[in-house]
């Protein structure tokens, strides 16, 4: 052979290395640029990633496995401060914290009517199996799915289910198709009308398999024997636990929603959705959000409950390992699918510990609070009504009465403030002016962006750690709850068609998970998210 045609053939032979490798560069940025088909959001209330690291071998390799193998794991997403499971989600989804997005709790005080409502009540709406009147019209900002129908013209459907009416509605956001969550009281699976989308399998539960009567046989046992479960003590190995939803109990449908059975029912449904609303199968990108809850269970009989915590982290394993069979199998497929998932902080309410430990304790008496407080500022500004109530560690004053009076509201806001700190059990209080000008609390900053002037009271009481507050007009069976100092942070995931597997473990804001999932959809990110996505 000669020179030239060893020359020639090498030539060659590098021609076709390199239009392989372009050919195949091209097909892996082509389905790079190509939009992912369906859109998964999950919420989990109360993850964390001690517990996911301790249970990981016990984890199915379909579930929380293949989010920490295959995804990008974010160890510490940071709110700032605690939040409760609706304000959380409400930053997830808007990118915008609640001081912008205008829900910082799932409840708030009507210092006029003197009753405490959800965030979200219309009483423009009417409910459906429910008599809840709510409706998105209180969030205040634009969330993920609004931006994703709006990109798509409108074709992609966007749904949601919850266990709660709130955290449901958040995650439905303003444009959605439908938003189902289970009612306290019925059990049934219920929406507001301002959603119009109905959709046959949420029906058909209601009809044919009514929570009324499926709790009635339904009990929760552990999925392992108690003394495969590591880092329980030797009494908690002794005798598994067994929880029945009895008809004798008021709080029969919270106790339900508080446990791993809920977190099945809500993927049951949601593999129902994928295979029977053909959810990515269309050419717009449809989009499925889900919330689920980790958070302790509150109606054991002792309060001790984490052989419960850790059952239900591997029930939820297995959940998710269904939900993503699910996706493959009847939906699109996970290599066209976008899932996030996002932990919330874990409650500050807990079960208190037995009187032999000698944990201090106490009793913090929100009624006696507010009632020594007016008899005070009857005597410096005259005899009046002026403390409207009390609600989730907020004191309101009565507003109109100061204007009447020409009171200076400030003077009495700090008056007020003052004089709470020296009851038992405040560790500190603060007034509204000291959260807006950044001078409350151990994160100034943090407790400002997490405050919505339009619900908040005029002082912010800081109950000691240890103590019960009482007094909270509750009419339910829920056990009572002291008061827990928690972390603020929680771990969040990014499983998505060609994305490679990355930890980040520097802690990063929750409000930019929303324009992180934007980013990889290339839509503009919520109207109120400031923050630029995460980059890997």
């Amino acid at each position: 052979m000669s020179k030239r045609q060893i020359t020639t053939g090498v030539v060659g032979l590098l021609v076709a290395a390199i239009t392989t490798m372009t050919v195949n560069a091209q097909t892996k940025a082509d389905a790079q640029r190509k939009r992912p088909q369906l859109v998964v959001g999950i919420v989990v209330e109360g993850l964390t990633m001690d517990y996911l690291e301790l249970l990981r071998p016990h984890f199915t390799e379909g579930g929380f496995r293949r989010l920490l193998e295959q995804g990008v794991t974010v160890t510490d997403v940071d709110y700032g401060t605690p939040l409760d499971a609706t304000a959380a989600s409400a930053v997830i989804f808007t990118g915008a914290s609640p001081w912008v997005n205008g829900v910082a709790s799932a409840m708030v005080y009507d210092p006029e009517s003197k009753r405490v409502n959800s965030v979200l009540f219309d009483s423009a709406t009417i409910g459906n199996f429910t008599d809840e009147t709510l409706s998105p019209k209180a969030l205040a900002a634009s969330t993920i799915a609004d931006e994703l129908r709006i990109d798509g013209g409108g074709p992609g459907y966007v749904y949601a289910i919850a266990p709660d009416a709130a955290e449901a509605i958040i995650l439905a956001g303003h444009a959605g198709n439908s938003a189902f969550w289970i009612n306290d009281i019925t059990g049934k699976w219920a929406t507001t009308t301002y959603y119009k989308d109905l959709p046959t399998p949420v029906q058909t539960l209601n009809h044919r398999q009514p929570n009324e009567y499926r709790l009635d046989t339904l009990q929760w046992t552990p999925l392992l024997k108690p003394a495969d479960m590591p880092d329980l003590p030797a009494h908690k190995r002794l005798y598994p636990f067994r929880h029945t939803f009895p008809r004798t109990s008021a709080d029969r449908f919270r106790a339900y929603k508080n446990s791993p059975v809920v977190n099945s029912d809500v993927t049951r449904l949601a593999t129902e959705y994928i295979a029977g609303l053909g959810l990515g199968k269309r050419e717009s990108t449809d989009m499925l959000n889900l919330a689920y809850t980790l958070q302790p269970y509150m109606y054991g009989r002792e309060a001790d409950s984490r052989a419960e915590l850790m059952d239900s982290y591997m029930r939820l394993d297995r959940d998710l390992q269904s939900l993503f069979s699910a996706i493959d199998q009847k939906g699109p497929g996970l290599d066209k699918t976008l899932v996030f998932v996002a932990g919330t902080p874990l409650t500050q309410r807990t079960r208190r510990d037995d009187e032999q430990w000698g944990v201090p304790f106490g009793e913090f008496s929100s009624r006696k609070a507010v009632s020594l407080l007016n008899m005070y500022l009857m005597a410096v500004y005259g005899n009046g009504e002026w403390v409207s109530g009390y609600y989730n560690g907020q004191l309101y004053l009565n507003h109109k009465l100061i204007k009447e009076r020409d009171v200076d509201a400030r003077a009495m806001r700090r008056e007020s403030a003052g004089f709470l700190t020296r009851m038992s059990g405040v560790s500190n209080a603060w007034t509204i002016d000291d959260v807006i000008e950044r001078r409350a609390g151990d994160t100034p900053e943090a407790m400002r962006r997490n405050t919505s002037v339009a619900t908040s009271g005029d002082v912010f009481v800081s109950i000691a750690p240890g103590w019960q507050e009482t007094d909270d007009d509750s009419t339910t069976d829920a056990p009572a709850t002291t008061l827990r100092a928690v972390s603020a942070v929680a771990p969040a995931f990014f499983l998505y068609p060609q994305g490679d597997p990355v930890t980040i473990n520097t802690p990063v804001d929750a409000r930019q998970i929303a324009p992180t999932v934007t980013g990889i959809l290339r839509i503009r990110s919520p109207n109120g998210a400031s923050l630029p996505r995460l980059r890997w």
